[in-house]
């Protein structure tokens, strides 16, 4: 297929678009390679998928109106992967226009091109934070995400939204994906795994959130990946089991649907941090925080739904996870064993 895949340079969009061109399909890649995180890291990802005669590249803006347009112009796409988006939590209470800009006005201006095309498969990434203070644990696509903690997920479940009525004013086939906690090679550096492992061979006190007293639903990012691909493949189509009565909330008699992208299980993180411990073969300095604002203390996701609609359950424990990116961490640093 001709795919394009915004966020290209980004930690999954990296990892997926080397699944898709090994298989044969042509990526057209988009990112504008802001300083959110060291650029460097994301150069070092479009370099690697320069490598393929298969993959372009298109360094530009999402909120960038005229650009998107002309992305769109080198199509049509049989299927548009959205993961380009401004990430993190914390950092929406520091600046939070970015997430408006890339977001919102980013995410309009995909479902703009989807419009125009008048065909194709949106996947977009979600988020497992749209649940908000919801605490009844596993996460269902059923359960109600009207109170967001964050304006990073009040953003994604607008984002849902949006497509929601896109494809039932103008038929674009939309899948949304809850993506929860993902880690591995490649990573983001602002995120836990990254900056733990930086501290720790530091010999430098990591930050410990709300004391350690959390658990995550850590996925491995070759299982997101699975998830998107598998997702790609299958558009999305009406629910004819859709009671309009009874309205689900992860599927519509619109060609549109929401899945959990998820290891199927809680890890204390604790636990997490004594396994990356185990893979670097040293010891952890804690420095024990209060929780952060727009913080949750659990996750953890059901993903029936996505295994009943495309045959597919993240599995990767976490032990195994680590390690590879620990392989990873050391290799692209030059870090020693």
């Amino acid at each position: 297929m001709r795919i394009l895949v915004t966020g290209a340079a980004g930690f999954i969009g990296y990892h997926l678009s080397e699944r898709l061109l090994a298989r044969g399909d042509t990526v057209v890649g988009f990112d504008i390679v802001n300083d959110y995180y060291d650029p460097k890291l994301k150069e070092a990802r479009l370099a690697r998928l320069a490598r393929h005669a298969a993959f372009t590249f298109l360094r530009e803006d999402l909120a960038d109106r005229a650009a998107m347009e002309a992305a769109f112009s080198k199509g049509p796409f049989e299927a548009v992967v959205n993961l380009a988006a401004q990430a993190g939590v914390r950092y929406s209470l520091v600046n939070p226009r970015a997430y408006v800009d890339a977001n919102l006005s980013g995410f309009l201006n995909v479902l703009e091109g989807m419009r125009a095309q008048g065909s194709g498969h949106l996947v977009f990434a979600s988020t497992s934070s749209v649940y908000g203070s919801n605490t009844r644990l596993p996460f269902r696509e059923t359960d109600n995400t009207d109170h967001p903690v964050s304006l990073y997920a009040a953003t994604k479940k607008a984002n849902e939204a949006m497509a929601h009525s896109y494809a039932h004013l103008f038929g674009v086939k939309a899948t949304g994906l809850r993506f929860f906690t993902v880690y591995g090679p490649w990573g983001r550096p602002d995120m836990a795994l990254f900056r733990f492992t930086k501290g720790i061979l530091a010999g430098e006190a990591i930050p410990v959130y709300n004391r350690g007293q959390m658990d995550r639903d850590f996925t491995y990012v070759d299982d997101i990946v699975e998830g998107i691909v598998r997702a790609v493949d299958r558009p999305a189509a009406p629910d004819p089991t859709y009671d309009a009565l009874a309205p689900s909330a992860g599927s519509s008699l619109a060609p549109w649907r929401i899945f959990n992208i998820g290891n199927n299980q809680r890890v204390p993180l604790m636990a997490y941090i004594e396994a990356l411990e185990e893979a670097l073969g040293r010891k952890a300095i804690l420095d024990l925080l209060p929780m952060q604002p727009g913080d949750v203390s659990a996750t953890e996701a059901d993903t029936g739904a996505l295994d009943a609609a495309v045959g597919f359950k993240p599995a990767t424990p976490v032990k195994v996870g680590i390690a590879r990116f620990v392989e990873w961490y050391r290799e692209y640093y030059g870090v020693p064993k």
